[in-house]
């Protein structure tokens, strides 16, 4: 698994029930604001048995990104509310379930982003 990926699921985990986090928010706590696609590749490589809760983390308009199986999709949806997060055509309202984040930060430094 590569150093990145664990990042972004340790972050992602710390994502509280009831809270979401864009993929350019997470980038952007890990030090890296504009590798947020890099963040959608890592959280699409998550193992299923990993316990991470990936149906925390939306596109930058709070929405559900599209992918080639519909099911993974409202599957997400319906993760999202049950643990109180409405969607509202199709979207979350950052203003009222955003992360603000972890308390502490551990800035990720990988040669490979360095040149994003």
């Amino acid at each position: 698994m590569r150093e990145f990926d664990r990042a972004v699921y340790r972050l992602v985990s710390q994502i509280p029930r009831g809270r979401v986090a864009t993929y350019g928010q997470i980038a952007a706590f890990l030090g890296y604001p504009r590798a947020a696609r890099a963040v959608g590749y890592a959280m699409k490589r998550c193992p299923q048995e990993s316990g991470v809760p990936w149906h925390r983390v939306l596109n930058a308009r709070g929405g559900i990104s599209l992918r080639a199986n519909i099911s993974g999709m409202v599957t997400q949806r319906i993760l999202l509310e049950r643990e109180g997060i409405t969607l509202r055509r199709g979207r979350v309202d950052l203003r009222r379930f955003r992360w603000d984040g972890p308390r502490r930060l551990v800035r990720l430094k990988l040669a490979a982003l360095e040149q994003l």
